[in-house]
């Protein structure tokens, strides 16, 4: 229970969203397709709203406020969801990932998001976002470059990452993005604050190379795990998933390189990407 408690609690802001407006509506006794005629919209438009999905135009958010009687109250939740730091999939995850003593991540192509540098976090967030504006990027990079913040303090959290050796060989940002980048994270290899292995592409398939994958581990709480893909990730609390994720890791670190070879990999790698520009 105290697993479901903490999960609830980190909630992503859409589906807080979404569960006000249930509860709204059916305090006011309506159906999702009563509430959609009232407010010029379907019923299953409403479900997408509740369910945490979609969120609703702000004009449609007026017509929400207005039928149920909510005096503005979903019109300013609705700017409190476009000023969020967090894509809604992962913002539960970014939540805990603070709270964490642990945290023990597999990256298959890019380099975890507490490790990455500016220069690479902007690449990334240029190639999932070519159209978005240059000031949308900026914030999410700064908002990136926040949740490293936790390396700051060297004793906690413990962070143990595992690279698949794919991450080396993706360009990301061209040879001086990936040179600085793969520095940073051999830097703080060598300097003991993130344990770092790599996967070898020789390895082959093993048991935690389809997704992004974080493991976090808790003072007084039970684990949970975050599993990632593109655009979508779900945080995991029930026991037996995480136990799942926690034997794909272990798979993952029996098949990695120890942390002495994987740092002189990295450092290699980012030798050979300054000879390249």
């Amino acid at each position: 229970m105290a697993g479901r408690g903490r999960a609830e609690q980190v909630q992503s802001p859409r589906e807080f969203y979404g569960e006000e407006l249930r509860l709204r509506r059916e305090a006011a006794g309506l159906t999702q397709s009563e509430l959609g005629e009232r407010v010029i919209c379907s019923g299953s438009l409403i479900a997408h709203f509740e369910a945490g999905r979609r969120k609703p135009r702000p004009d449609l958010a007026e017509r929400l406020d207005a039928a149920l009687g909510t005096e503005g109250f979903f019109v300013r939740m609705l700017r409190t969801l476009d000023t969020f730091r967090f894509a809604d999939h992962f913002a539960a995850a970014a939540d805990a990932e603070q709270l964490a003593t642990v945290i023990e991540e597999y990256a298959p192509i890019l380099v975890p998001g507490i490790l990455q540098t500016e220069a690479y976090a902007r690449a990334v967030f240029r190639a999932y976002q070519p159209q978005a504006h240059p000031d949308e990027l900026e914030t999410k990079v700064v908002n990136r470059l926040r949740r490293a913040q936790i390396l700051a303090d060297h004793d906690s959290p413990h962070v143990w990452v595992i690279l698949g050796e794919n991450v080396l060989g993706t360009a990301v940002g061209g040879p001086a993005v990936m040179a600085e980048q793969l520095r940073h994270v051999a830097e703080l290899g060598r300097s003991g604050r993130v344990l770092t292995q790599v996967v070898p592409r020789a390895v082959g398939a093993h048991g935690a190379m389809g997704s992004m994958l974080s493991l976090m581990r808790f003072a007084d709480e039970p684990d949970l795990a975050y599993v990632e893909g593109t655009h979508t990730g779900v945080l995991h609390d029930d026991p037996a998933v995480v136990g799942r994720c926690r034997y794909a890791y272990d798979l993952a670190r029996a098949a990695a390189l120890p942390p002495e070879a994987s740092l002189a990999l990295l450092e290699t790698a980012a030798e050979e990407y300054d000879h390249e520009h």
